[in-house]
């Protein structure tokens, strides 16, 4: 009878209960949260899927030793979420998303890029804002470039600055992507007029194969001799674009847009999310910088949109842009976009803004890839 009862407390100690606190069980429920989102409302599902089931598979309690944790070393899991530790997975989402992003809108309005310029300007105001708070310049950067509204070029940045605060940070990025129609849709309202968001823009030129061809190899050179350190990205996002439009690597570039970017969007999603455990991811610093991630987005929505403002001071009336594309700097690629189209459509049933909102969108992939580069060069 003894053995029987030992053997059932030896059972009772290696199953989650006694080690199952209120913090897991949070985490739990943000996880279901996530997931709900994603389900019922089509939150970024690609994203909030893999990280809320994360959340969830890295909050089950488990007895220390039995190597199966995301931080034991050596263990499947520590395994898989080496690539965000080492920063491997955000290099070959870049290279899908150049392999899928179409710069055409681009090449054919190269000025709407200062749009996504000036976007990036909420990653520089969260960096003072995150030094002026007590957090060291490294790990000010790797929460700045929360603003970019790039989850892959966060997870490369914070690998690289702050790994201790990777998933808070990862974290609050992904969120702020999907957040993306809620939290910019007030902000372009609050910031413009009735007769601004009327403003009607031309439709972009067609633009030849060749032009496409040659952009990802001199949009490479350009930006990589400004910024080598952002190479890892900038490099596979123009690689990426290079097979999509050289029309004779159809293949690769449908690998890499295709069963590529998916099984990586799995991984990355799924390990970040295991990488929340109660004792690591729920500190008075974890919300601080989801605090100042929501301060980093809505700074960068808000100056692209006050960027087209002024710089429509200076223009003609045929050559105005319309203000509602200035929260497509950031690149959350398409949704910003896309939100501009929406907001620009209530206004205007036929006013059609998707093409050119594109512009600004792209160029904020490129944009925060070197301002990634930028903090990487002055803070590491």
């Amino acid at each position: 009878m003894n053995n029987i009862f030992e053997s059932l407390q030896q059972f009772w100690a290696y199953t989650s209960f006694p080690n199952f606190t209120w913090q897991h069980a949070l985490m739990i429920v943000i996880g279901i949260t996530f997931i709900t989102l994603a389900i019922r409302r089509e939150w970024e599902p690609l994203l909030l899927v893999p990280i809320g089931f994360g959340m969830i598979v890295g909050n089950i309690p488990f007895v220390e030793g039995m190597n199966i944790g995301i931080y034991e070393e050596g263990s499947v899991l520590n395994i898989l979420y080496s690539g965000v530790r080492y920063g491997w997975y955000p290099p070959l989402i870049f290279l899908g998303i150049g392999a899928m992003t179409d710069f055409s809108a681009l090449i054919s309005q190269p000025r709407l890029m200062l749009i996504g310029a000036a976007a990036q300007m909420g990653i520089f105001g969260a960096y003072l804002l995150a030094l002026s708070l007590g957090f060291m310049p490294a790990e000010a950067g790797a929460i700045g470039i929360i603003g970019g509204a790039d989850g892959p070029t966060a997870i490369f940045l914070s690998s690289k600055l702050a790994p201790d605060l990777m998933g808070a940070i990862a974290v609050s990025a992904y969120s702020y992507m999907a957040l993306v129609p809620v939290i910019q849709r007030p902000i372009m309202l609050l910031l413009t007029t009735k007769k601004e968001r009327l403003i009607k823009m031309p439709t972009p030129r067609q633009v030849s194969q060749r032009e496409k061809a040659i952009f990802p190899i001199i949009g490479l050179i350009f930006t990589a001799v400004i910024v080598p350190s952002g190479l890892p990205l900038l490099g596979m996002l123009f690689f990426g674009n290079l097979l999509k439009e050289s029309t004779v690597t159809r293949r690769l570039a449908e690998t890499a847009r295709g069963p590529l970017i998916d099984v990586v969007t799995i991984l990355i999603g799924f390990t970040v999310g295991a990488s929340t455990q109660a004792d690591k991811f729920l500190t008075g610093r974890s919300a601080l910088i989801f605090g100042l991630g929501l301060v980093s987005f809505i700074i960068a929505t808000t100056c692209g949109v006050l960027f087209v403002k002024i710089w429509n001071l200076f223009l003609s009336e045929d050559r105005k842009i319309n203000p509602l594309i200035g929260n497509a700097g950031v690149s959350a690629v398409p949704d910003s976009a896309r939100v501009s189209e929406t907001v620009g459509r209530e206004f205007d049933p036929k006013n059609h803004l998707l093409m050119n909102a594109m512009a600004p969108n792209v160029a904020g992939v490129i944009g925060s890839a070197v301002a990634a580069g930028i903090l990487l060069c002055f803070l590491s």
